[in-house]
């Protein structure tokens, strides 16, 4: 049987039909689908494996970045996503949906309810940074998007990118339990301890991305879905790169653990 993602739509977001394209490309169905129609119709979530909160400029990042989306998540979905989430289904939230994500409360999930513990703050450079970044992955991480992987090279386009943690523990917590991700690094895959641009954004402890304790619930500023095709990196002539593109994996994760568990 097939596995469903549901992208979800509207009031800004704008990489929807990348994100759709790059399941479709990795196995699973994908049905993009406005946020008003989803809270019409909540039980609607019950027919998906995945859901996905795509990049984009939700609300035009009014207040700041993704807080009315997660607002408008929390106050008209909130029951239906946490009985998502308890169903142990798998939920991607990429830039803008890391945003969301972060401020609803989604990640980084510590004690299963949704609460606020860290966030994504302005760039250090005060300024909107769209380049390509390499990452690297968290040898303890348990996030099941990341399986197998160690480095990928995606593009990052964000103001509002910089992570940071409530306090000490929190970032002391995120590390105990496998819960950090993904951290920027060079081309060879040494970390980017905080030096710009390789770390494009100042994030605490280089951080692009966190997971839940489960791993099943994944948010990440840099954009995977940008970089499913070898021909979508900027050099892929100069460096005589074919085939698929590196971001492709992670979604090709998902849908594989999607099969395995939840079909």
């Amino acid at each position: 049987m097939k596995t469903n993602a549901l992208i979800l739509t509207g009031f800004g977001i704008n990489c929807d039909g990348e994100t759709a394209k790059a399941f479709v490309r990795a196995g699973a169905g994908a049905d993009r689908m406005h946020l008003n129609d989803i809270a019409e119709a909540p039980s609607c979530l019950d027919r998906y494996q995945m859901l996905a909160v795509p990049g984009g400029f939700s609300f035009g990042d009014d207040i700041a970045s993704g807080r009315i989306l997660a607002n408008r998540l929390r106050h008209k979905l909130g029951g239906p996503l946490k009985k998502f989430v308890q169903d142990g289904k798998l939920i991607i939230g990429i830039c803008n949906g890391f945003q969301v994500l972060v401020k609803m409360g989604i990640l980084p999930l510590f004690e299963g309810e949704f609460k606020q513990e860290v966030t994504l703050a302005w760039n250090n450079s005060c300024r909107f940074e769209n380049r390509w970044v390499n990452l690297k992955v968290d040898a303890q991480t348990q996030c099941v998007w990341l399986k197998g992987m160690d480095t990928l090279e995606v593009p990052v386009r964000h103001g509002e990118g910089k992570f940071m943690t409530r306090d000490t523990a929190t970032m002391d917590r995120l590390r105990a339990q496998g819960q950090i991700a993904l951290r920027y690094a060079d081309a060879a895959g040494v970390l980017a301890n905080g030096v710009f641009p390789a770390n494009p954004n100042g994030a605490e402890d280089d951080i692009a991305g966190i997971c839940d304790p489960s791993g099943r619930i994944f948010g990440l500023m840099p954009h995977p879905e940008a970089h499913v095709d070898a021909t979508n990196h900027p050099q892929w002539t100069r460096k005589g790169l074919s085939g698929e593109g590196a971001g492709l994996q992670v979604f090709r994760n998902a849908v594989e653990y999607a099969e395995t568990h939840l079909v």
